[in-house]
């Protein structure tokens, strides 16, 4: 069998996303082919990859003709068509000949509410094979929105256990930040409002009554970052709070493993139209043998089992954050 893949969230770019479809496709033991935007570092990976990858010359690629003529071109010899995620490519799926499978991802909640948007998903489900979903909650709005209930699967985020294991190693990275003995809370995630790490910053003197050298080590970057830093700043800790800005893809595991627990406690926003879809950085933090904390944010708290390797707590309440920890 041979598959094309055709996204805009590939490797070498970073995300969640980009590493669930990377994951999947490169395990899933058949002939496969993905067409990508460009992103420095491409010729690297894709030469390192062991796939296909066929590298359109956009930071984005939008659904235009000539990408159209190109999908066209490679689907040819393929046996099944996927689409990444739901849009902007997707609009494609109607106009392939083949079997088609769209991933969704979380973010589809949103559109789901509007009337253009749904029309656009129901047009696009009706295309599709199969359509995968990651998470429970994120299927209920998919079906809502795209109303071919027989077509969608759930198919969860997946974790690749050569790099994220209890073997991971923390040690250096708690020497690189002088934190060689102190109790940690990690926290891996890009730096905006939905993830919570400004509930973590307000936890922390509660934690501190309690666990006196308490530290929150912050991974990411984003455009939160100053604003994070100066309530840092006002609540004065800056002893108890290290950002440590983007770290190499290859160091993640350690960041998890110099914690003793992880927590990122999203919530959602403008009325539900943000959400989390399930929250791939749980799932790392547990295969690194790291209790999870999550917020109530859409599919995030099926990333844990309750009591057992997590606990799911309010995303906008800092007391049962500050007690989790």
């Amino acid at each position: 069998m041979r598959v094309l893949l055709v996204t805009n969230d590939f490797p070498p770019r970073v995300g969640g996303i980009q590493s669930y479809l990377w994951n999947i496709y490169r395990g899933l033991g058949v002939d496969v082919r993905v067409l990508a935007p460009a992103f420095a570092g491409d010729a690297v990976f894709d030469r390192a990859s062991g796939v296909e990858v066929v590298r359109w010359p956009r930071a984005v690629a939008w659904p235009t003709p000539a990408l159209e003529k190109k999908v066209h071109e490679l689907s040819r010899d393929a046996d099944v068509v996927a689409f990444g995620a739901v849009l902007p490519m997707n609009l494609l799926a109607p106009k392939v000949e083949r079997p088609v499978v769209v991933h969704t991802h979380g973010f589809e909640v949103a559109w789901a509410r509007a009337p253009v948007m749904r029309q656009a998903l129901r047009r696009i489900g009706r295309a599709a094979s199969l359509i995968t979903v990651v998470s429970d909650f994120t299927a209920r709005f998919v079906d809502r929105a795209v109303g071919e209930a027989e077509k969608i699967h759930l198919l969860r985020t997946g974790v690749d256990l050569d790099r994220f294991s209890p073997d991971a190693d923390g040690v250096t990275i708690r020497k690189r930040y002088d934190i060689d003995e102190r109790p940690v809370v990690a926290c891996v995630s890009r730096l905006v409002a939905r993830k919570g790490q400004d509930r973590i910053i307000e936890a922390m003197p509660t934690v501190r009554a309690r666990v006196p050298e308490a530290t929150a080590l912050i991974v990411g970057g984003g455009p939160m970052r100053a604003r994070l830093e100066a309530k840092v700043r006002a609540l004065g800790l800056q002893d108890a709070v290290i950002f440590t800005g983007e770290v190499p893809e290859d160091e993640l595991a350690a960041h998890y493993a110099a914690g003793d627990v992880f927590a990122m406690p999203c919530r959602s926003r403008y009325a539900g139209l943000e959400v989390e879809g399930l929250g791939l950085v749980y799932l790392e933090a547990q295969a690194c043998a790291r209790p999870a904390i999550t917020g109530d944010s859409g599919g995030a708290p099926e990333a844990v089992i309750p009591e057992e390797t997590g606990l799911v707590v309010s995303g906008n309440a800092v007391g049962p954050l500050a007690h989790g920890i």
